[in-house]
């Protein structure tokens, strides 16, 4: 039984949710049904969802389980409607990000400690159906089922999560900015804190300057970092992230006649500590990879890659102690991490402000997605309430 302070509670919601029917097809805007939550499910009304490539990258079929018809959106923010029966962390009323990297402190990789994954994540990356009966909480006006995203489906003024997927967070933060904490800002933030582990005085090369890019390097100056070197084909987010976000050195890799690693070795004393990619491109991966100290730097791996291609290289470039890793969401735990990064937003530590370049009504969700394949914005924040 579900519970609540509404007159929706226990109801199916009719409400707007941006579908996504075939892959690389303008999503269809559409009065969709949303059902109330099961048991251990929270039903919440997203207020605002921001674009993310990962969207980009489903949407245009690049995985290799291309689920649709589906409800895609992984960052976004909103108020719990109503819980099902047996929901202890959250009640109606509470502010909360949906979170993807899921966190049930319950399942076997959770209780292990190894990672940030959970088998409640493990479940819905595979899988467009909810955990409980292997079912959607989303259908169409004629009752034909819509498929969940990553468990949070935010493109959508209603979505059913799992509890492990609902992070209660400060009621002060506004809901409009904190909304980017679901991935892409804190993919990069967590990728240089927590997965590289970049320490006070060292040099870090970025690959690629989008919103994750852009994070890492705010990570990387936030950690203490003492060069930044920012690697992109375009002069204008060179100029950004070394006037905004803290680069202390900018390569383009069309204006220089050696390659780029090497171009980094001679600018760093034969290479930096830390080196990212953020671009999911292998000939790039590699690059990030090389541009590394021998002995002892670190390359992590952030962009996602498509399920058609690999990466491969010779054991030997990493037999002096180079480390080559990767991981998701920055190595932040979804329910643990996403209320003290709200925090870090509320005392300055972390910027959210520079990262939105638009702000859209949620009608205009396609060209929104236009304006990130095309590069012409980092993030925009769709209102939900504006149509």
């Amino acid at each position: 039984m579900a519970t609540g302070g509404g007159s929706t509670v226990g109801q199916v919601i009719t409400c707007k949710a941006a579908v996504a029917y075939r892959a690389g097809e303008p999503l269809s805007v559409e009065d969709i049904r949303v059902a109330p939550p099961n048991p251990g499910e929270v039903r919440v009304k997203i207020t605002h969802t921001s674009i993310c490539h990962t969207d980009l990258y489903f949407w245009l079929g690049q995985d290799k389980y291309r689920i649709f018809p589906r409800i895609l959106g992984h960052e976004g923010a909103g108020i719990v409607e109503s819980v099902g029966q047996g929901v202890t962390s959250v009640q109606p009323g509470d502010h909360v990000i949906p979170a993807w990297q899921a966190e049930c402190g319950k399942c076997f990789h959770c209780k292990a400690g190894k990672s940030n994954i959970c088998d409640v994540f493990l479940h819905h990356f595979e899988k467009g159906v909810m955990p409980l009966d292997k079912k959607t909480r989303f259908s169409t006006m004629d009752g034909n089922p819509i498929y969940h995203f990553f468990g949070t489906s935010t493109f959508s003024q209603y979505t059913v999560l799992d509890e492990a997927c609902c992070a209660k967070v400060n009621p002060k933060a506004p809901l409009e900015k904190i909304c980017l904490l679901g991935c892409g800002v804190a993919t990069g933030i967590g990728s240089a804190w927590r997965i590289g582990k970049v320490s006070p005085g060292s040099s870090v090369a970025v690959f690629g300057l989008g919103t994750v890019g852009l994070a890492v390097v705010e990570g990387a100056k936030t950690a203490g970092a003492s060069q930044i070197i920012g690697i992109d084909r375009k002069p204008e987010k060179l100029h950004l992230a070394k006037e905004q976000f803290g680069l202390t050195d900018t390569i383009n890799p069309k204006e220089v006649s050696k390659p780029v690693e090497q171009v980094i070795a001679d600018m760093t004393n034969g290479g930096v500590w830390y080196g990212f990619d953020c671009t999911g491109k292998v000939e790039v991966i590699y690059s990030a990879l090389e541009s590394t100290q021998k002995a002892g730097g670190v390359s992590v791996i952030v962009g996602l890659v498509p399920s058609t291609e690999k990466v491969s290289f010779h054991p030997e470039e990493l037999l002096f102690g180079r480390t080559w890793t990767s991981g998701l969401f920055g190595g932040f735990k979804g329910r643990t991490d996403l209320p003290l990064l709200v925090e870090k937003f509320l005392d300055g530590t972390i910027n959210l402000d520079h990262y939105i370049t638009h702000n859209l009504p949620f009608s205009k969700i396609n060209e929104g997605f236009q304006l990130l394949q095309e590069a012409k914005c980092l993030r925009a924040v769709l209102y939900t309430d504006k149509l």
